[in-house]
């Protein structure tokens, strides 16, 4: 269960939500796509295109050249006592390539798209269809959305319990702003909401339909709009993934100098455990994301080089300033060789 907190605008969290979608296309996995926004057919319309290998080479061909040239011109303005230090990859990856890449210009082919099995849930069908449903102490959308995904892994034959039953692919779940007033909640409305249990009940049974399936899950939550830290606090124990986007779109950062190369920050709160008491913890403390014209990519955050004497005092020292709100894990970072592209 991977849970990601919703930039400001939900422009860069509505983008990975797609990309999680497009790999399970062209893995060949089943989708299963629930919305109380976006129809889930629009959703899988604005899929990225995937890159082909000669297209994906030729590209970052072309970024590293470029790279490579503005590396030439800017080593004739760094000073020489720096120019032997081993240089920190901006990349927190290895070069061992995972996944694909997609181009962000361009929406997938719809051959492509419906060659894979993908089933939809769209809230208000949903409740012109069923207007009254039984539900258990729980929010009525969130009951339907379970019922739904409940029969679809044991229709289609993802229950890991059952060996009868033929083995096939993933399915892969995507739930797009849970949580919001769109599906009913009431947590992002007050302090003290009615049913301040629904979120976190729902997140219970679905991690137990999970873990007795062939099936991995995205949901993107608005965190910024619920204020009660308890709810965050229990919905953060029961996912196994929590990263959150916080996007430079309105704040002071989009116009500091300190952050000119980035779009917005990545918080990665939590990391799954795997057969250990704790979490592996990464080096790579600092992660910033930004949006090219066909790549999105996640890099380390690099504090910028000290500015020449032409610059204002002020300056340096607003620049001073907003290096101490990054974590003092911007320098030791391991090396890497690639970037991690979407």
């Amino acid at each position: 269960l991977v849970f990601t907190e919703e930039d400001k605008y939900g422009l860069y969290s509505n983008l990975l939500f797609k990309y999680f979608l497009a790999e399970g296309v062209v893995c060949g996995h089943d989708l299963f796509v629930a919305s109380a926004k976006d129809h889930p057919d629009n959703i899988l319309k604005e899929l990225p295109a995937p890159l082909l290998d000669d297209t994906h080479r030729h590209e970052l061909g072309e970024e590293a050249t470029a790279v490579k040239c503005e590396d030439f011109h800017g080593s004739m303005k760094i000073a020489w006592r720096y120019q032997n230090l081993p240089k920190v990859e901006a990349s927190p990856t290895t070069s061992t390539k995972f996944g694909h890449y997609y181009d962000v210009s361009k929406t997938m082919s719809p051959e492509l798209s419906q060659s894979i099995k993908w089933h939809s849930f769209y809230l208000p069908e949903e409740l012109s269809s069923q207007p009254k449903m039984k539900t258990c102490n729980m929010n009525g959308a969130y009951a339907r959305l379970l019922h739904s995904i409940q029969r679809i892994i044991y229709q289609e034959g993802f229950d890991g319990s059952d060996p009868q039953k033929k083995q096939k692919t993933i399915l892969r779940i995507g739930i797009q702003s849970l949580g919001s007033m769109l599906w009913g909640d009431d947590i992002c409305s007050s302090d003290t909401p009615e049913d301040i249990h629904s979120l976190t009940k729902f997140l219970y049974v679905l991690r137990g339909l999970l873990r007795k399936s062939l099936s991995a899950c995205i949901i993107t939550v608005p965190a910024h709009l619920i204020q009660n830290k308890a709810i965050m606090e229990r919905v953060t124990n029961l996912s196994d993934t929590v990263v959150g986007l916080e996007s430079f779109i309105g704040s002071e950062r989009e116009t500091n100098p300190l952050y000119k190369d980035y779009h917005g920050l990545v918080h990665v709160h939590q990391i799954p455990r795997l057969n250990s008491l704790i979490c592996d913890v990464s080096d790579t403390k600092d992660l910033a994301f930004r949006l090219k014209r066909k790549l999105f990519t996640i890099e380390r955050l690099h504090l910028p080089p000290d500015l020449s004497d032409t610059v204002s005092r002020a300056s340096k020292q607003d620049l001073a300033e907003s290096a101490k709100l990054l974590s003092s894990g911007c320098g030791a970072m391991a090396i890497g060789k690639k970037h991690l592209d979407f």
